[in-house]
């Protein structure tokens, strides 16, 4: 038997590469003979640098960057060998990077991201894959565009710092610096918000950032300003297509100032590991995430495998989660044919969430699905 594990990683408790391994390891305790291949994957979040790294044979490249407030931390990005760079903005610009008293997205800024993208194409990248989930950020990427050599003006001609407070003030845009020239970027994005309005950036994920009511209000309307500014300083419109209020409108940026191409995460991460040559001759395939929820089929890795694996033929997939919730059907509408929790009862998250725990729970439901398997195969 050939089976091909797909796992997601389980957030801030393990990686995809150890998930995978740990059912594995539960896999061939019955099947001993089974061929086993396992899959680092990601939605294009948190592990997309990993997963393309590794999966391609790759290196990764370490960078003195500027956290989301301005603090000097050591983050890195992956390099293919073709040269190709790849990033995920939270390893710079990330919520988790900014302590939860701190949050507060007029303050921060993206500009540690536009520092690793400037080191890549100062290495010699000519294409660039970004994921640019999890911001801590609100300022329309003008944080990583500073970085990347454009100066957004103020009324008495002062380069504004590039954060969201600095949207507002934006008078001019100077671009004789820009650096970025006949560079390929591709966004790994699942996020459809405009960059304003009241399902834009500042008023859909303002909150969870750190804003209160009357900062969205201000950050929504510096939004509105920098788009206009765009529109009368270079011709662009960045805020009206899908994607565009992505990463605090980071998405906009990207679009409008290095042409970049929004696409699915789960969708990068797949073409470029060319998964169909380990899926056509698999028998089974197992996939799973944290959480396995109504958000599972909306974009997530395990939707995106099992559409993957349907597309070829009707092979079983199963899926692990460390807790399901939300109507089951749905989760079997997206082609996942059986789920499991692997919670062996009652347990605390805190308990749950520790790596050592993670791990044992899947080795052993693995090995107790495996063992269903066998019985029915006899």
């Amino acid at each position: 038997m050939k089976f091909v594990i797909a796992m997601d990683s389980f957030k801030d408790c393990a990686s995809s590469l150890e998930i995978g391994n740990a059912v594995k390891k539960g896999i061939q305790e019955v099947f001993f003979d089974a061929q086993v291949i396992v899959i680092s994957i990601s939605d294009g979040g948190e592990g997309m640098v990993d997963s393309l790294t590794l999966g391609l044979g790759g290196i990764f490249q370490e960078v003195c960057v500027s956290d989301p407030l301005g603090n000097m931390i050591i983050s890195r990005y992956g390099k293919l060998p073709d040269g190709t760079a790849i990033i995920e903005m939270a390893a710079a610009s990330g919520l988790e990077l900014v302590p939860k008293e701190l949050r507060n997205p007029l303050k921060t800024s993206t500009y540690g991201t536009g520092q690793l993208i400037k080191h890549a194409v100062e290495q010699g990248a000519k294409k660039i894959i970004i994921g640019i989930g999890g911001s801590a950020t609100n300022d329309g990427g003008i944080g990583m565009l500073s970085a990347l050599g454009v100066k957004f003006l103020d009324k008495e001609g002062n380069i504004l710092q590039g954060n969201g407070e600095d949207l507002i003030h934006i008078d001019s845009i100077n671009m004789d610096d820009f650096m970025i020239k006949d560079i390929e970027c591709q966004v790994a994005c699942d996020v459809n918000n405009p960059l304003y309005g009241e399902n834009g950036a500042a008023y859909i994920y303002g909150a969870q950032k750190g804003s209160t009511p009357d900062i969205i209000i201000e950050l929504d309307k510096g939004l509105r300003h920098y788009a206009n500014k765009v529109q009368e300083c270079i011709s662009r419109d960045i805020s009206e297509f899908a994607g565009s209020g992505a990463a605090g409108g980071l998405g906009a940026g990207l679009v409008g100032f290095l042409n970049a191409k929004l696409y699915s995460g789960i969708d990068v991460v797949l073409d470029h590991l060319n998964i169909q040559q380990y899926i056509t001759d698999a028998d089974i395939i197992f996939v799973g995430e944290g959480q396995l929820d109504s958000q599972t089929g909306m974009g997530k890795a395990p939707a995106g495998v099992a559409r993957r694996v349907k597309e070829i033929k009707n092979i079983p997939v199963i899926a692990l989660g460390g807790g399901i919730s939300g109507d089951p059907i749905a989760i079997h509408d997206i082609g996942i044919d059986s789920f499991f929790s692997i919670a062996p009862g009652p347990i605390s998250l805190e308990e749950a969430l520790q790596k050592e725990n993670a791990l044992s729970f899947v080795y052993q439901r693995s090995r107790e699905i495996c063992y269903l398997i066998q019985s029915i195969k006899k």
